[in-house]
């Protein structure tokens, strides 16, 4: 998958300088992908989920870090491409608050 604006995981990582492992995973794994459908996405990353936010887009979600972080995406199968939209810690993301600017 083409992953757009890549360089947002090295301003998150120095946000949350314990997410770096997972960032880095994350991101190796899903350049390397050609995800096709959720399922897809899934085999790579079992906890990945589709939330709908206050726009109606449709976003993935991706646990990381041991369930303490979420990566939100926007997927384009049909492209081949990764939007890098948000990184919040668990806590942030429970607020809803995120579902708003999107």
């Amino acid at each position: 998958m083409r992953i757009i604006k890549p360089s947002a995981i090295g301003d998150w990582a120095k946000r949350h300088s314990a997410a770096i492992p997972a960032l880095l995973h994350w991101y190796e794994v899903g350049r390397k992908a050609t995800w096709k459908t959720l399922t897809d996405v899934r085999r790579d990353f079992p906890h990945a989920d589709i939330v709908k936010v206050d726009s109606l887009k449709p976003v993935v979600v991706f646990n990381v870090g041991g369930n303490n972080f979420r990566l939100i995406t926007a997927v384009h199968f049909d492209k081949g491409r990764v939007y890098l939209l948000d990184f919040l810690t668990h806590a942030d993301y429970d607020k809803d608050v995120w579902k708003r600017h999107l």
